[in-house]
Parts: C-alpha cells; sequence; structure tokens
C-alpha cells in the first residue's frame, strides 16, 4: 500500500510540478533546496548560498556536510521522479568519489541513475558551482527498490 507521502511526490510528478518536489522533502526544504528542468529536460539541483551553510569561515566554504546532505537529496528526489514504483526507495549506500571545497555561491546538481534493477538502484551525482567542468563534488548512491 502507497503511503500519503507518496502518493503526494506521485501527484506532484503527474502535474510535473518539479518545484514543489522539494518543498515535500522536509530536509530539502530546511537547506534551501531547490529543482528546476533543464533546457535538456533533465533535473537540475540548486543550493542556493545562504550565510548559515558557511562551515569554514576562514576560507569561507560551504559545511561538507551540507554538501553531502544535498548530494543525498538530489539523487533520492531525481529516483522518485522517475521511478515508475510509487514505493519509497530506502538508500542503503552512499559514498563521495570527490569533494573540494564550495566558495560561498550557489552549488549545481545533475543525477544519472547508472543502473536500476527490480531490487536495486544506483545514481551518480555531480555538483559544481560556476563551471560543470571543475565538480566541486561527485558521489553515488545506492538504493534498495521495494515492489
Amino acid at each position: 500500500m502507497m503511503s500519503e507521502f507518496m502518493q503526494q511526490l506521485a501527484a506532484l510528478r503527474d502535474d510535473n510540478n518539479v518545484a514543489a518536489l522539494c518543498e515535500a522533502i522536509p530536509y530539502a526544504r530546511l537547506m534551501g533546496v531547490e529543482v528546476s528542468t533543464g533546457d535538456d529536460g533533465e533535473l537540475l539541483f540548486q543550493l542556493p548560498f545562504y550565510p548559515r551553510n558557511v562551515g569554514n569561515t576562514a576560507l569561507p566554504a560551504l559545511h561538507g556536510g551540507l554538501i553531502g546532505g544535498f548530494l543525498e537529496n538530489a539523487a533520492l528526489l531525481h529516483l522518485i521522479w522517475h521511478r515508475e514504483s510509487l514505493e519509497a526507495p530506502k538508500i542503503v549506500d552512499f559514498s563521495l568519489d570527490y569533494l573540494r571545497s564550495g566558495r560561498p555561491q550557489t552549488l549545481f546538481a545533475r543525477c544519472e541513475i547508472t543502473k536500476q534493477g527490480k531490487r536495486v538502484a544506483h545514481v551518480l551525482i555531480e555538483a559544481w558551482q560556476e563551471d560543470r567542468r571543475k565538480p566541486v563534488a561527485v558521489a553515488r548512491a545506492h538504493f534498495l527498490l521495494t515492489q
């Protein structure tokens, strides 16, 4: 049986209301995550800069945990948006392949589902600031899918 939460997300997906997707996830809403559809039709996640997101005031640099949380949420939202199932995926592993200091400015992310079977999905996440060819972080998330 589908949860009320997943029914809400399914309705947003059916209405193609990608902007309301982040509002439905409390942690994404707390971070200030925004999502839109890029020129190519793919989801583009944004984490606008807020002074509260600075972890190292000497540089200043975005908090590394915030970057990780942003990437994990982007992967989850991307998978929910693109899955046909109405059951919530469960994250079982998240790993950062690459992480450097994020400057005090907007952080962008794109996701790609690299594998999706009946029980498991793998998502690659790339984050950048001014230039996509210069990533701030690259991560992988692995999800358990329920039927």
